[in-house]
């Protein structure tokens, strides 16, 4: 996705009311209020405009986004607010990053003394699961950084709407975290419409997540700097077993379930990869130039191939096969990886070729490592501003960063569609020219 390919968005973000309250930061120190943001101050969408569009002229303007940060009003009286954090869907690295910087800088910042974390993600609000609340303060978060996964739990699928919120009711939860990825943050926006339906204050605040890196309007998600730098590693391992055997072929299967941002950069972080295959980009197997035929001429000319392949690759291989659907919904996924293995050797037992094939799936071990160093300085800003904007009571909401500038994005804007690479941008290009790899269409 490249920003010229968006089109007219609602940009406006929520409030439930009027932020009246003096920001505690004010009090930190003096010099403090050069970084405090204005309302209007603005972030473009678009950088680059070859025209200006009349719709964009009749909204005042250029498309853009609320920049993000410290208001020197609050909507929340800190001493009386209660907060809450839950993480749901996919294990992935940062979350504990995340929830350790909301608790830091909701207590050490703005004087919040309650807040409480939400066990095994949205079943955390049922009470017919029985989870109990956990307090959250910096001395039971300090060390949590350093761990994989979430030390709230998480789960997927499905819960009520309506007891979600009867919970917060009930609890009086005025500001509400949300850690997760698509199915996540439709969960919030439905949470955020029954809260407005009820006339209730609980402002509801999304931090995106997602190893995949395809949430719409976010540049980046956390957890996928590490993710590709730990794939790198995988087809550094892929490569050499493939160069140390005659005919030798590394095949590293990423995650990427619609998108292949994973396996497209981290085909550019190592640039040892010949094929790389993405759900956006088709190929053939067959045929004078699918990959099975590729795979022979690469390996006659070199005597080593890698590839890599994105989870949701090449999916109309299993069309005729009925898979079911995920507790959150989504169509399960054939097993491309598992499947290209047999297809390769089954091609090259037929032409007598032989071959050693290597095949590698770091999946899991991925998902569940701590972040590295750019994911741990990411994961705070995200936290921080996310905090920012929930005391200022913004409400149905994400945290992104976009342009290298940290902004507001309502939630609703941000589920319109899926993020995924343009076959004709600089990404698949780059993609492209590092590989070498022709077309893999008949």
């Amino acid at each position: 996705m490249t920003t010229e390919t968006i089109e007219d968005i609602e940009t406006e973000i929520a409030s439930l009311g009027l932020a009246k309250v003096d920001s505690p930061i004010l009090t930190k120190r003096a010099d403090i209020s050069r970084h405090f943001v204005e309302e209007n101050e603005r972030v473009l969408v678009n950088i680059t405009q070859p025209y200006i569009d009349q719709r964009l002229e009749k909204k005042e303007g250029l498309l853009s986004f609320e920049l993000a940060g410290p208001r020197r009003k609050i909507y929340f009286d800190p001493t009386k607010l209660k907060c809450g954090i839950v993480t749901c869907g996919g294990l992935c690295p940062g979350i504990n990053d995340v929830i350790r910087a909301l608790v830091m800088e909701l207590y050490h910042v703005y004087g919040v003394r309650n807040i409480y974390g939400f066990r095994y993600g949205l079943q955390g609000f049922i009470p017919k699961y029985g989870h109990e609340l956990v307090e959250l303060t910096p001395a039971t978060v300090a060390n949590i950084h350093e761990l994989g996964g979430t030390i709230l739990g998480t789960s997927r699928g499905h819960q009520d709407i309506g007891e979600i919120v009867d919970t917060l009711d009930r609890l009086n939860i005025g500001l509400l975290f949300m850690i997760g990825g698509d199915g996540t943050l439709r969960a919030a926006a439905k949470i955020s419409d029954e809260i407005l339906r009820r006339g209730l204050r609980c402002s509801v605040i999304g931090i995106p997540k997602t190893i995949d890196n395809d949430i719409f309007l976010v540049e980046r998600t956390f957890g996928f700097a590490t993710a590709v730098e730990k794939a790198t590693e995988a087809i550094r391992a892929a490569h050499t077993e493939a160069i140390a055997a005659y005919n030798g072929i590394g095949l590293v299967k990423l995650m990427g379930r619609c998108s292949g941002f994973i396996a497209a950069y981290a085909t550019l972080g190592l640039r040892e990869v010949n094929f790389c295959l993405i759900p956006e980009v088709d190929f053939d197997l067959e045929g004078e130039n699918g990959l099975l035929e590729a795979l022979r001429r690469r390996l006659k000319a070199r005597r080593h191939a890698v590839i890599v392949v994105a989870e949701g690759a090449g999916q109309k291989y299993f069309a005729d096969q009925d898979l079911g659907r995920d507790p959150s919904g989504n169509p399960k996924l054939g097993d491309i990886g598992k499947f290209l293995v047999e297809r390769i050797k089954e091609y090259f037992a037929s032409i007598k070729m032989p071959i050693t094939l290597k095949y590698i799936d770091p999946s899991y071990i991925i998902r569940s490592l701590p972040a590295n160093a750019d994911d741990h300085i990411y994961c705070g800003f995200l936290a921080q501003n996310a905090v920012h904007a929930g005391m200022a009571g913004k409400t149905a909401m994400l945290v992104s960063r976009w342009h290298n500038v940290y902004v507001h994005v309502p939630i609703k804007a941000a589920v319109q569609k899926r993020k995924t690479i343009d076959p004709n941008s600089s990404l698949w290009f780059s993609v492209l020219e590092t590989t070498g790899q022709p077309s893999l269409k008949n």
